[in-house]
């Protein structure tokens, strides 16, 4: 999340390093992400994020850059995991590459997911628009953070940020993050944000939770048709999802609503309580 705060996430942290760059490190992910690239630091952050990852002991470095900096990374043995074209202002290319420090983080990917991931791919359908009556999909706001809180802490055994903490999720709001619900009864039942890149002209669709009780009824599809509305409104046009490749389910939300796949990430993100591959969806309004 974009949250530019040194702020404790379990054992990771979130910090400004160099000129400004933006990024995230600890045992919890076992990695070092950098989420923003100063250009200023360009031509050194491939050695200093190495130099970092192997005195930590972390067995990936994971980075979020323009197409123009990949080069100086491969450069220092990074490779490329998926990349989303026109991402930045409808005209920049973005490229998720990450460095492997230890073998054990290649093996045992989820092969079984990856074959279902590709039928999905295969039976890719178009979207349809969708509305439901027994739910209200609305933006949720200050006043709503500790029913988000609450429905995070059901879902999540863990998460790469600390989204059950009402504190964390103030902050969050204060920075371009926004939340959206769906409320039955008075009551939230499913929740998901958007990440917003203003300067970027982008938008990452993410942490979508559904209470058990009200899961099986597409409420994740209503709530995205919900924000990709709202993100036209305020001309964020180029949106982005960091799904779990082992929840087909998600995937197939996105893909149903014409996101197209643009990569795996390897064995990334530490949810759900243990270390799982992501897939890279995208989609321009």
């Amino acid at each position: 999340m974009n949250v530019y705060k040194e702020e404790t996430i379990v054992s990771d942290v979130v910090e400004s390093i160099g000129n400004g760059s933006l990024i995230q490190h600890g045992k919890h992910n076992d990695r070092v992400y950098l989420m923003k690239l100063n250009k200023r630091d360009a031509t050194t952050m491939p050695v200093e994020l190495t130099k970092m990852a192997r005195a930590e002991g972390y067995t990936k470095i994971f980075c979020k850059v323009p197409k123009w900096a990949a080069p100086l990374f491969y450069a220092n043995g990074f490779i490329l995991e998926a990349a989303i074209p026109q991402f930045y202002n409808d005209e920049e290319d973005v490229f998720f590459i990450s460095k492997f420090l230890s073998s054990d983080r290649l093996l045992n990917i989820e092969k079984d997911k990856l074959n279902g991931l590709g039928q999905l791919l295969y039976q890719q359908k178009e979207a349809k628009t969708l509305t439901s009556s027994s739910y209200n999909i609305r933006p949720l706001g200050i006043h709503d953070i500790n029913q988000i809180a609450h429905i995070y802490d059901e879902i999540f055994e863990t998460y790469p940020f600390p989204i059950h903490d009402p504190a964390f999720l103030k902050e969050s709001m204060e920075n371009d993050i926004h939340y959206f619900g769906a409320e039955k009864n008075g009551k939230i039942v499913a929740v998901a944000a958007a990440e917003v890149d203003r300067k970027g002209g982008n938008a990452e669709m993410t942490d979508f939770a559904t209470l058990k009780a009200h899961q099986g009824n597409r409420l994740a599809t209503y709530i995205l048709q919900t924000m990709e509305t709202e993100m036209l409104k305020q001309n964020i046009t180029s949106l982005y999802t960091i799904a779990r490749l082992n929840s087909l389910p998600m995937n197939k939300t996105f893909l149903r609503a014409n996101y197209q796949y643009a990569g795996t990430l390897i064995k990334n993100t530490n949810i759900a309580g243990s270390i799982e591959s992501m897939n890279i969806l995208y989609k321009h309004l």
